[in-house]
């Protein structure tokens, strides 16, 4: 929703990253698309470029509209210099519409649908290792893969030599609750190549689904905020990440207003969380 912060400029963003204590960002909507350009906005600042989503249609369209968008768009980022690619599944999807209930509609896959998302992820995953990258994948509200129980299936039906997995601690603690990210990191601790760290509003959440509220208008309400600030439990995930040996990307997300939720406040906030409580 480019409407949320509207009138903060790209400039803004990465100083405010820098002053807060962050190496870096994944790529958002002001950012620059000449990677000659943004390096040297970036360079002032000692910041990387950690990421940057990428939407997959293997469900709906056909597998090759899909490889020649992903072929463009893994250029950018191995010129900025990231190892991992963000894919997200987006046939089907009602994260990005205003008024479709987040619960009640959920989009779900046929046996077909899950066929030609394992072989799509595979023939991306597989172009992306030949240039020393991977790609992960991004479980997200209003996806068809959204729960726990999905992510076991897409881990299942794909090569673990091609395809990875973000773990959203947000996204995961918002659709199955409870100790659910720490229960899908425990379970495939051996696939997760990059990690965003995100909390969530209990009262929120109950609200979006009492009122059958749709993503977007979760996101304005404020369901999300950065770690600490929520209802998830991060100690324990940081135990495990440590355990596994974990050497990707921690990337804070918030998702909020920033009408409502300074950004730099809630960035710095995240960051003493972070530190006090991973030692990092």
């Amino acid at each position: 929703m480019p409407e949320l912060g509207g009138e903060t400029t790209f400039e803004q963003i990465i100083k405010e990253m820098a002053d807060a204590g962050y190496q870096g960002s994944e790529v958002g909507n002001k950012y620059p698309k000449d990677p000659a350009v943004l390096k040297k906005a970036l360079a002032p600042y000692k910041l990387s470029i950690a990421s940057q989503w990428f939407s997959s249609f293997f469900t709906t369209k056909e597998q090759k509209e899909t490889v020649e968008a992903f072929k463009k768009h893994m250029a950018f980022l191995k010129a900025m210099g990231s190892k991992v690619v963000v894919i997200s599944e987006q046939g089907k999807s009602i994260q990005g519409q205003m008024d479709t209930p987040l619960f009640d509609k959920k989009p779900v896959l046929d046996e077909a649908g899950w066929g030609k998302l394992a072989k799509g992820l595979e023939a991306i995953g597989a172009l992306a290792v030949k240039e020393g990258m991977k790609i992960v994948y991004h479980h997200h509200m209003g996806t068809v893969v959204q729960t726990a129980a999905e992510v076991d299936k897409l881990m299942a039906k794909t090569d673990p030599k091609l395809v990875w997995l973000l773990l959203d601690t947000g996204h995961m603690y918002y659709s199955d609750g409870g100790n659910s990210p720490l229960e899908v990191l425990k379970k495939h601790a051996n696939r997760i190549a990059h990690v965003h760290l995100k909390d969530i509003r209990d009262p929120v959440k109950k609200k979006v689904i009492d009122k059958k509220m749709s993503f977007l208008q979760s996101v304005k309400e404020g369901v999300f905020t950065v770690p600490g600030d929520g209802a998830v439990d991060f100690k324990p995930i940081f135990e495990v990440l440590e355990k596994a040996k974990y050497e990707g990307w921690f990337v804070v997300e918030a998702e909020q207003d920033p009408a409502k939720a300074n950004p730099l406040e809630y960035a710095k906030k995240a960051r003493a969380y972070i530190k006090e409580t991973a030692g990092l």
